[in-house]
C-alpha cells in the first residue's frame, strides 16, 4: 500500500522528502477551511474594488497601477508565462515533486488567498504523478521555477508522466485532472514563496544525513586500514570538547572498530596520529552542527507562511498585508552554512585516501598495487578525489552575498535562496563519489593486510570485516587488467542506497542518531 502524508499541523522535512519519493500527500480539513475563508476574502476585495497589492495591482514597480477586475485574470495567466523564463537542464522528478509539496504546505497554511481549485488541481498532479518540467537556471531567488510548475495548471507546456514527456494538457487529460479557473491573486501565488528552495532544501537534510553516516563508516573503514590510535576516540576526551555531535561520531567510531585484532596489534607503535584520522570525530561532528542547524531551519520555513500578499484575519475581518516573507535569506544563509561542511567532509576523505597510497605513512604497498613499476595502481584515483575535492571547495563560496538590482529597484535585494539550495546538490554528489574512492582504496589496503596474516581468520573488526566483504560482493581486487571508473561508478550506486547504509548500521552495532 502506498504511504499517505498529511498535512495537519507542524510539518517535517521527512514529510516533504516522504512525498517527493512517492507518497502521496492529502490536507487536512481545517487547512481546508482556512483556503476557502481567505480566497473568499480575495474575492470580497476585488468586488469592493480595494488597492491591494498582486490582487488588484500590478506586480513589482507596477505595484501602484490599479486593474480592472475584468483584468485581472488575464493578470495571473500573464504573471505565469511571463516568469516561466527559466533554462538549463531540467531538475530531477524528485526535486519538482519536493517543490510542489512544499508549495502546497504554503497555500495550505490558508494565508495566500489562492483558488481552492487550483490547490486541488496541484494536489492532484502531484499524487497522480504528473510532473511539470522545470529548468534549472534562472532565478535570483524562487520566481521562474515556480512559474514553469504552474505552467500546466494553464494548459501549457510539457510534464513527464507514467514514464514519458508529453504535452500538460495531454496528461491531464489521461490523468483525469481538469484545468482550474486562474483569477485574482492566482498567478501571483503560483510564482510567489519560498517553497521552492524549500522544497529543494528538504532534499538536501535527507542526502546529507545519508552521507554523514556513511563518512563516518568509510572513515572508520580507513582508520582501521592505517592501523590508527585508538585512544583518541575515547569517550571522556571527546565529552570534553563539549559537543554532543562530535561524542556521538565517537560512539560510532567505537562501535565500529571495538574488536580489531588488527588494530590491538598497533596500539602504542606511535604516538599521535596525522589530523585526518585521530580528527574524525571533531570533523565530522562538526559537519553534524552544520546539517542540524540547516535543518531546523528548514523546518522552520518548511511551517512558515511566505506569500506575498499575506491574507490575515483579525477579529473577523480580513486585510491584505504586503511584507517580505518569500525573501528567502534564512535558507540562503543556511545553505551557506552546510557548503563549507560538505567541503570539509570531502576534503577529509580525500586526506585519507591518500595516506592509504604513501607507502611512507601506510607501511602498504605503493599506490595500493601488486605490481610496483608496472601498474600505477590506485594513483590516478586519488587524483580524482581531488578534482572533486577542489570542485566542493569552489562549491563552498557564499552565495547569499551576491546581490543584483530587479524590477526597477523595487526588489533591490535578492537572496539568491535556490541557487544557494541547488548547489549542495552537486557538492553532495561529489562527496559520494569522494566516499567510493576511499573505500575502494580501504577495501584494496585490507587485501594486502589479510594476505599478510595467513594464520589468521579475520585481524579486522566486526565493522571492518562486514564493509569490507560488501565492497568486494560489488568490486573485485583492482588489478591492471580492469579499467577503474566502473569499480567508481559500482561503489557510487552502492552508497546511494539507503537501505544498504541500514543494514551495516545495523550488522555492525553503530548506534543512530537522533533526529532532528
Amino acid at each position: 500500500m502506498q504511504a499517505k502524508v498529511i498535512f495537519d499541523q507542524q510539518l517535517r522535512w521527512q514529510d516533504l522528502v516522504a512525498v517527493a519519493d512517492g507518497a502521496t500527500l492529502d490536507i487536512s480539513d481545517l487547512r481546508w477551511q482556512r483556503m476557502r475563508r481567505a480566497r473568499q476574502a480575495v474575492m470580497d476585495m476585488v468586488e469592493r474594488g480595494e488597492r491591494a497589492y498582486g490582487i488588484t495591482t500590478g506586480l513589482g514597480d507596477l505595484c501602484n497601477h490599479l486593474l480592472a477586475p475584468a483584468e485581472l485574470a488575464d493578470m495571473s495567466r500573464g504573471t505565469i508565462l511571463n516568469h516561466a523564463c527559466g533554462v538549463g537542464p531540467v531538475l530531477e522528478k524528485r526535486q519538482v515533486r519536493a517543490i510542489m509539496a512544499a508549495a502546497i504546505a504554503n497555500y495550505s497554511h490558508g494565508y495566500s488567498g489562492i483558488s481552492v481549485d487550483i490547490v486541488t488541481a496541484l494536489l492532484n498532479m502531484l499524487n497522480a504523478g504528473v510532473t511539470p518540467l522545470v529548468p534549472e537556471q534562472g532565478s535570483v531567488g524562487y520566481l521562474t521555477h515556480m512559474a514553469h510548475i504552474a505552467l500546466p495548471l494553464l494548459g501549457v507546456g510539457d510534464v513527464e508522466y507514467q514514464g514519458e514527456i508529453i504535452p500538460a494538457t495531454v496528461a491531464l487529460r489521461q490523468a483525469d485532472i481538469a484545468l482550474p479557473e486562474i483569477g485574482p491573486k492566482d498567478g501571483l501565488s503560483l510564482v510567489n514563496g519560498t517553497p521552492c528552495m524549500t522544497g529543494l532544501a528538504c532534499l538536501v537534510v535527507a542526502d546529507t544525513e545519508h552521507l554523514l553516516g556513511w563518512a563516518d563508516i568509510s572513515a572508520a573503514l580507513s582508520f582501521e586500514a592505517c592501523g590508527g590510535q585508538l585512544a583518541a576516540f575515547g569517550e571522556a576526551n571527546l565529552a570534553l570538547k563539549a559537543s554532543p555531535q562530535v561524542s556521538d561520531v565517537g560512539h560510532r567510531l567505537r562501535c565500529f572498530l571495538s574488536d580489531s585484532r588488527w588494530l590491538e596489534s598497533r596500539q602504542g607503535r606511535h604516538t599521535q596520529d596525522a589530523l585526518s584520522l585521530r580528527s574524525i570525530p571533531q570533523i565530522h561532528g562538526a559537519c553534524r552542527q552544520q546539517w542540524q542547524h540547516f535543518s531546523e531551519q528548514v523546518n522552520r520555513e518548511l511551517n512558515a507562511a511566505t506569500d506575498n500578499p499575506l491574507i490575515l484575519e483579525e477579529a473577523g475581518c480580513f486585510r491584505v498585508i504586503s511584507q517580505a516573507n518569500p525573501h528567502g535569506e534564512s535558507l540562503a544563509l543556511a545553505s551557506d552554512g552546510l557548503a563549507p561542511a560538505l567541503a570539509e567532509l570531502t576534503s577529509a576523505a580525500e586526506r585519507r585516501s591518500y595516506r592509504l597510497l604513501n607507502p611512507q605513512v601506510s607501511g602498504l604497498p605503493g599506490y595500493l598495487t601488486d605490481e610496483g613499476g608496472i601498474s600505477s595502481g590506485l594513483m590516478i584515483v586519488q587524483y580524482v578525489s581531488a578534482s572533486l575535492t577542489a570542485e566542493n571547495r569552489r562549491h563552498a563560496q557564499p552565495v547569499s552575498v551576491d546581490n543584483y538590482v530587479t524590477s526597477g529597484l523595487q526588489e533591490d535585494h535578492l537572496s539568491f535562496g535556490t541557487s544557494a539550495v541547488l548547489r549542495l546538490f552537486k557538492q553532495l554528489a561529489n562527496v559520494r563519489k569522494v566516499l567510493a574512492i576511499e573505500l575502494m582504496c580501504a577495501a584494496q589496503a585490507c587485501d594486502f593486510i589479510a594476505a599478510d596474516q595467513p594464520q589468521e581468520s579475520n585481524v579486522f573488526s566486526r565493522g571492518g570485516w562486514a564493509l569490507w566483504q560488501l565492497i568486494r560482493q560489488s568490486i573485485p581486487h583492482y588489478t591492471r587488467e580492469r579499467w577503474v571508473a566502473r569499480d567508481i561508478q559500482e561503489l557510487d550506486d552502492l552508497l546511494a542506497n539507503p537501505a544498504v547504509l541500514s543494514t551495516l548500521e545495523q550488522d555492525t552495532g553503530i548506534g543512530e542518531i537522533e533526529h532532528v
